[in-house]
């Protein structure tokens, strides 16, 4: 059975965790999620996590703790969720091709350092496209540039607003993700 660690950030709600989370505990994903990490004790999907009775951990030291952490927790998947920071160089280097993230657009359009959350879908609906969506793609040292592993479509409509819109692809988000990993999961069995 895949361990899946997911690094959580500081302020997200956790609803892509969350869909993670349920996949595997119902049996969609025949996966485990091993542990949700994060940078801080303060970081609202910690609580989500726990009544999800999912061990959690927030690391003092980061970007110095983290791959010990996940080694010593045998982690097979890395997953980001809501985690807006770049991952440290060694992480990403022992975790190549093993670890993912969702960006809320159609990659490699709207995305890069800065490109997140409402920015996001305002720029989408600036742009005048007709459609958006959502991609999982692998993590590199870089924001947003990782092969993309899978992406789910939704029509932009002409009276959407960023929330709207937002609302529309965040349901997408949690489709998307689990079917990823389930992707993931089939190549690397």
């Amino acid at each position: 059975m895949t361990r899946i660690a997911i690094i959580v950030g500081t302020k997200g709600r956790g609803s892509n965790m969350r869909s993670i989370i349920e996949a595997c505990q119902s049996g969609v994903l025949n996966a485990e999620v091993a542990l949700v990490i994060a940078p801080s004790e303060s970081s609202p999907a910690l609580v989500v996590a726990q009544d999800l009775s999912t061990k959690t951990l927030a690391l003092q030291n980061f970007d110095i703790e983290l791959l010990t952490t996940l080694v010593r927790h045998d982690i097979d998947l890395v997953c980001l969720a809501g985690f807006m920071r770049l991952i440290p160089k060694n992480v990403v280097e022992a975790f190549e091709y093993r670890m993912l993230n969702i960006h809320p657009a159609l990659l490699p359009k709207y995305g890069g350092q800065g490109m997140w959350g409402m920015k996001v879908h305002e720029a989408v609906i600036a742009s005048g496209d007709r459609e958006s969506g959502c991609t999982v793609h692998f993590v590199t040292e870089r924001y947003d540039e990782g092969a993309i592993l899978h992406q789910l479509k939704c029509p932009v409509l002409a009276d959407d607003t960023p929330e709207s819109l937002s609302a529309r692809v965040l349901q997408l988000e949690h489709e998307c993700y689990v079917q990823a990993i389930q992707l993931w999961i089939s190549h690397n069995a």
